[in-house]
């Protein structure tokens, strides 16, 4: 599977307990999509604009879509801009793909929800990958997993990224994450003063 279906698996597989947020899962899953684009010479990274390269499209559909998304000509777009544009949404997605793949499955209550179901791993080749990609720390995966608060915060014996391009999508994707949870922060803190202002002394 892709950076971004393995992420969603371990994600739906993680036993925190505190959900992972939609948003930041969402963020985290476009930033993957990237990194494999970056991988596959999809595209580049290029004084932190992506530029479209000549590689042929992905065999994966949602690869295939988020490639189709690139914006072709100059100006070209930011890492930090396609993740907001590209993020919108993009978990319900990906459980909708995996759901409909066979990959997932629907979960009595009591596991994590993503939107309005709850779903859990079906044990396939798939899930099977997802794991050992994870068991051996693979440094993309393993980064963008510590983003999303999968696994804890992320080690000093972890292996580093190695690439210049990746290490600066998973800098956005974290970055991205922390506007995120400030704009809840401020969200939670207007609504408790609006909601004092109405109770009165």
């Amino acid at each position: 599977m892709t950076t971004a279906k393995d992420l969603f698996v371990l994600a739906v597989r993680s036993r925190r307990e505190q959900a992972v947020g939609q948003g930041d899962l969402s963020l985290a899953l476009a930033g993957a999509e990237l990194i494999d684009l970056l991988g596959a010479g999809g595209l580049a990274l290029e004084d932190g604009l992506l530029v479209p390269g000549g590689a042929p499209a992905p065999d994966d559909r949602l690869l295939g879509e988020a490639g189709a998304l690139i914006v072709r000509q100059a100006p070209y777009e930011s890492v930090e801009d396609w993740l907001w544009r590209r993020g919108r949404d993009l978990a319900a997605t990906y459980q909708s793909a995996l759901e409909a793949d066979g990959e997932l499955a629907p979960k009595a209550p009591g596991r994590l929800s993503f939107g309005a179901r709850r779903v859990e791993a079906v044990d396939t080749p798939a899930l099977h990958g997802a794991v050992e990609r994870w068991e051996r720390r693979e440094p993309v995966l393993t980064a963008l997993a510590s983003v999303v608060g999968i696994g804890g915060g992320p080690s000093d014996e972890e292996p580093g990224l190695d690439d210049d391009a990746a290490t600066a999508v998973v800098a956005a994707v974290h970055d991205a994450v922390m506007e995120l949870e400030a704009v809840r922060q401020r969200r939670t803190i207007e609504n408790a003063a609006f909601a004092n202002l109405w109770r009165g002394p």
